[in-house]
């Protein structure tokens, strides 16, 4: 190939990045820095800047029209079934480079948990192109935006996990990690795994955010049998009661205990504290009653 071809490829190559669930936890930071970096950027979600719905597939070729260089692929569970072509679909349309978000623990996790996230990395293993998948403990940021954010409000967090340690992820750490996989060369074909510093109890959040937040908050021990009557109870659809009950039996097995070294490997410092998290946050009153 002539210079001069190299220069036209090198104009007329893909240069976007497509970032699915880009109003998500993760997706949302992904765009930003990527975008603070002055890369070209495709914020893909159902109701985003791009519309991408994995259950509607005539969307997925405007998200990839013209083509794109790198894929940011967060799956969905209850669309496993179309990772494995949207894929297929990406590459054809010039995508070189894919960056999974997974769960740590994900070659150990039983069925019941995660398939979206699963059938991901299938997918971008087959798919000719490069890959990295970052298997990431739980977000900081599931106290606050998610999951566990109205428990904590109403001053009773109660799960069935014992005094087992997890080294929660701040979601500005992942961001960081996948804007820099999607973006730099030498990552290709591997897989790390991302947490926090230190492991901190569920017992152990809730006194730190007692104490953030000004006003008690307790945790309540459950047994499994007693958590999934919980759900239950509370009209938590079944596939999902499942999926938490298969999760937080990884958990209580210790397999995700322990502090990963994933930040410090593609960022090259450490990651950032649950304590400077819940200070953070405490102050923006999302605990607040």
């Amino acid at each position: 190939m002539t210079t001069t071809q190299t220069a036209v490829q090198a104009r007329t190559a893909p240069r976007d990045v497509l970032v699915l669930g880009a109003t998500g936890k993760t997706g949302r930071r992904v765009v930003r820095r990527l975008r603070e970096a002055g890369v070209p950027v495709r914020a893909a979600s159902r109701s985003g800047e791009v519309r991408f719905d994995w259950a509607a597939p005539q969307t997925w070729e405007g998200a990839l029209a013209g083509g794109v260089a790198a894929v940011y692929l967060i799956a969905s569970d209850e669309h496993a079934d179309a990772v494995a072509p949207f894929t297929e679909q990406a590459v054809a349309a010039g995508a070189r480079r894919f960056v999974v978000l997974s769960g740590r623990g994900m070659d150990l996790v039983g069925e019941g948990f995660g398939p979206g996230m699963a059938a991901a990395e299938r997918a971008v293993r087959a798919s000719g192109a490069q890959w990295s998948i970052i298997r990431a403990n739980h977000f900081s940021q599931n106290f606050d935006e998610d999951l566990w954010r109205q428990p904590l409000r109403e001053g009773r967090l109660a799960l069935p996990l014992g005094d087992v340690p997890e080294p929660f992820v701040d979601v500005e750490d992942v961001a960081e990690v996948a804007a820099a996989l999607l973006t730099r060369d030498g990552h290709a074909g591997r897989v790390y795994d991302v947490s926090g510093p230190r492991g901190v109890t569920f017992a152990g959040v809730t006194d730190a955010v007692a104490k953030a937040a000004g006003r008690p908050v307790e945790y309540v021990e459950l047994t499994p049998e007693e958590y999934r009557a919980e759900l239950r109870a509370a009209a938590v659809p079944e596939p999902f009661v499942i999926a938490l009950d298969t999760m937080f039996a990884l958990h209580r097995a210790g397999h995700t205990s322990a502090p990963a070294d994933g930040v410090q490997r593609v960022l090259g410092r450490e990651p950032s504290g649950f304590e400077e998290y819940v200070t953070r946050t405490a102050a923006t009153g999302a605990w607040s009653r």
